[in-house]
Formats: structure tokens, C-alpha cells, sequence
């Protein structure tokens, strides 16, 4: 990319509107750190940025979502949710057409292969750089992965809503979802893997810009064997 390009890039990042949100903490946790990151990143982003706290609860969180996308009217929305156990930031790739909850919701809801959408397609792929923003983050010092599943609990639930509200009412607006790993102080005996809310908040930053900036992904390997 030339010097004019790449300026006229960084202006865009930096005038667009922004949405990113978070969840609320679940499963009997006091936090979780995708909120605790996005309201870290709001502090230090330059530009107009917007953010959602979305309840853990099939049915509400997209509706919450939606009214968010109504009010701030966004160029970019990233939704972002905790993935205890993973060691990395994963932006997701992939988003399937189903709800199976291994435990229950805030709301005592648990679903089993119902489909988030009735007649819906089977999946969505993201709408984010998802591979330009790994290649970022990894430069930066942040582990960082694509992921190929967002999992079937509300994560997936919301990634896919995002996704089918974008492909029915909002063509323009660019999107996706990203799991970051526990907080250290989620990590009970301290062996587990985990990741500080100032380094998930500056490597969402960093995918807020490289995904503004970045019309087409980079061709980069990947994948998973399973």
C-alpha cells in the first residue's frame, strides 16, 4: 500500500463508527473479561466508538445487539466473548445456524439443537480480515489464531445473528466475532491459560484498525487439521 493510501486508510479508521461489545460475566463468574477488555478499549480509542454490554441469554442478546446497531448506526461492528481454556485471541471465521447449550443460560435457558434463525442458512462466514488481523496481532507480540468454530452457546448464538442482521438488513456494514481467553484472575490454581485486559484490549484495538483498513483479507495459511 503507498503513503496515500495508507493515509487515507488510517483516516477512515479513525472517522468511522465503531460498535463493540461484550458479555455479561456467566456460568457463576463475577467477571468476564470480553466486557471488561471492550470498556478498557474505549477509554483509549481514538474516534467515535460505541459499546454494548449483550445479556448471556438466548433470544435477548441479539435483540440487544440489533437496538444497538439501530442507535449508533456503525460502519464496523465486532462482538467479542470469553473462550476459557483458549491460550489466544481468535477472531472467528465461521458461524453456524444452531443453539446447543452444555449449560444453561442466565436465564436458565438451554436449548438443544434449535436453530438460531428458523430457515436461516446453515452458517455465515465473518465479514472482518480475520487472518490480516492475526498476522497483526502476532506482529505486535499478541498470540493471536483464527478460529474455526465459535462454539453452539451464545457466543455463536449472537456471532450468527450479527452476521444473518447483516445479510438481510444491513448489507453495508462490516462485522464479525472474536473470543478472547480468561482474565488471570479467572484462572484459579494459576496454571491454566490466560491473558491480561490491558493486552486483549490493545489487541482489539489493533483489529478495530487493521479491519477499517483492510477491504480484502490476506492470503495467509491458517487452518486446522481438526
Amino acid at each position: 500500500m503507498n503513503f496515500h493510501a495508507l493515509t487515507r486508510a488510517r483516516t477512515f479508521a479513525m472517522t468511522s463508527t465503531v460498535l463493540v461489545t461484550g458479555f455479561e460475566p456467566f456460568d457463576g463468574r463475577d467477571m468476564n473479561p470480553s466486557w471488561e477488555a471492550v470498556v478498557r478499549l474505549a477509554e483509549t480509542w481514538s474516534g467515535p466508538l460505541h459499546t454494548a454490554r449483550l445479556p448471556c441469554v438466548f433470544g435477548a442478546a441479539i435483540p440487544t445487539l440489533q437496538t444497538a446497531i439501530e442507535v449508533y448506526a456503525p460502519d464496523l461492528v465486532v462482538c467479542v466473548g470469553q473462550a476459557g481454556g483458549r491460550h489466544t485471541i481468535t477472531p472467528e471465521r465461521v458461524a453456524i445456524n444452531v443453539d446447543d447449550a452444555r449449560i444453561p443460560d442466565n436465564a436458565g435457558n438451554q436449548p438443544v439443537d434449535v436453530p438460531v434463525v428458523a430457515d436461516g442458512p446453515a452458517a455465515y462466514f465473518t465479514r472482518l480480515p480475520v487472518k490480516a488481523c492475526v498476522a497483526e496481532l502476532r506482529s505486535a507480540g499478541i498470540p493471536a489464531a483464527v478460529s474455526q468454530s465459535a462454539g453452539t452457546f451464545v457466543c455463536n448464538h449472537v456471532f450468527y445473528g450479527l452476521m444473518h442482521l447483516i445479510a438481510t438488513r444491513y448489507p453495508g456494514l462490516r462485522g464479525g466475532f472474536v473470543h478472547v481467553p480468561y482474565a488471570p484472575e479467572q484462572v484459579v490454581d494459576g496454571t491454566g491459560p490466560s491473558m491480561s485486559i490491558d493486552m486483549i484490549s490493545r489487541g482489539l484495538a489493533i483489529m478495530l484498525r487493521t479491519s477499517l483498513s483492510t477491504p480484502v483479507d490476506v492470503l495467509l495459511s491458517d487452518g486446522a487439521l481438526s
